[in-house]
Parts: C-alpha cells; structure tokens; sequence
C-alpha cells in the first residue's frame, strides 16, 4: 500500500512541474555532489590521488623512455678499442635505466657471461620496480571506488526506506529525495572515478612495457657484443 502511495505521489510530483516560459533550467553539480552525503569525500580523495599518480607516472615513465640513438654504438666503439672507463664514463652521463644496465655490464666485462647478463637482469628489475611505483595503488583505486559509490547506494536506499517508514501515509517525494540522491549520486561519482583510474592504469601499463621491451632489446644488443670477440 505505501509503495502505491509512493508511486502515485511521485507522479503526482512530476506532473506539478511547470517551467515558467523563458526559464532556463540547469543543473548545479557541486549541489548535487553535496547532496552525496559523506561518502563522496573519500570518492574526491580517490580521484585526486588517481590524477596525480597519472601525471607523475606518466612523466616519470616518459623520461624513462628517452634514450641517446647514438648511445649503443659508442658503447660499442668503446668496448671495441679497450676503453672501459670511457664507456663507464658515458654510461653515467645518461639518466635513463637503459644507461644503468649498461653501465652495470660493463663493469663486469671480463666475468663469466652469465654473470654479466645476471647483473644486468638485476639492475634491470630494480628499474621496473621504480616505473611501476603507485600502479598498484591506482589499480586499487580502480576497483575500490565503483564499491565505495556501491556502499553509498546502499546507504542511501536504506535512508529511502526509513523515511518512507517514518513518514506513514504522508509519503512525499520530497521525504524520500535526500535517501534517492545519496544513493544515486554516489553510484555515477564512483563509477566515474573507477573507469577513470582504471583507463590511467592501463596507459600507463601500456607505456611501461614498451620501455620494458626496449631495455631487453638494448640488453640483448649488448650481450652479443661481449660475444663478438667469441667468434
């Protein structure tokens, strides 16, 4: 029976809507994220840390990808004619990962090959572990802001509820408005935060395994080149 009510007072409600002639109506967001209730606080805080962590991943991951075209073939030059330090030395002028797995090799020139390539992988993980910094956490973000939104739209449906309860045969729209917006308002902004960090995380794997793959080509190049003198 109050279900009945409910639906009957809300077309009742629709249809007393009447927009005087020239009105514009539009609608203001930051009231309605207001209207989200407590919930939406950790859903701005989630969307902030997903933005920051894009931006500095990305730049981060982009100067990892630089690289000087003619850097392996002085390398090569260098090694060719004996000068160790001078390759050594053009390693550390260079800031990128591939420049410090080099530089670890050659500085085991002279070793074993497997433990110049063992070196070179080590140096090599530890460099992915820094491009992959804070990916887990948007991840995270990704697939725990739809949830918080979730809870939110649980909450609100509860608060619906009790205020129909409350509310007896005196059901209005505008009783069960304030439950209605929490729950819904909630569900877009979580969505919304998720499908954002969870594109961001996904560029940004994109991007670290292009340099992954690029360190293993430079790491390949440089292992037949210690065995050049092999042949």
């Amino acid at each position: 029976m109050r279900l009945l009510l409910f639906i009957q007072a809300t077309a009742q409600g629709v249809g007393n809507v009447e927009l005087e002639e020239g009105a514009e109506q539009s609608i203001n967001y930051i009231e309605m994220a207001m209207k989200g209730g407590w919930i939406m606080i950790p859903l701005a805080l989630l969307s902030i840390v997903s933005v920051y962590i894009f931006f500095e991943r990305f730049v981060a991951i982009k100067k990892a990808s630089q690289e000087d075209d003619g850097f392996m073939n002085k390398i090569k030059d260098y090694i060719h004619d004996g000068k160790i330090d001078s390759a050594i030395a053009l390693c550390q002028s260079h800031d990128f990962p591939i420049s410090r797995m080099i530089e670890k090799g050659v500085s085991r020139i002279g070793r074993p090959l497997n433990d110049v390539n063992t070196a070179i992988e080590n140096v090599g993980n530890l460099e992915i572990s820094r491009l992959e910094k804070s990916l887990p956490t948007l991840a995270t973000v990704a697939g725990g802001a739809p949830m918080i939104g979730f809870l939110g739209t649980v909450i609100g449906m509860i608060k619906a509820f009790y205020d129909m309860a409350n509310a007896g045969n005196n059901i209005d729209v505008s009783v069960l408005s304030s439950g209605i917006y929490t729950a819904m308002v909630t569900t877009v902004t979580g969505l919304v935060v998720g499908i954002i960090a969870y594109f961001a995380y996904n560029i940004l794997v994109a991007k670290v395994e292009k340099v992954v793959f690029k360190m293993e080509a430079r790491t390949m190049e440089f292992m037949d080149l210690l065995n050049e003198p092999a042949h």
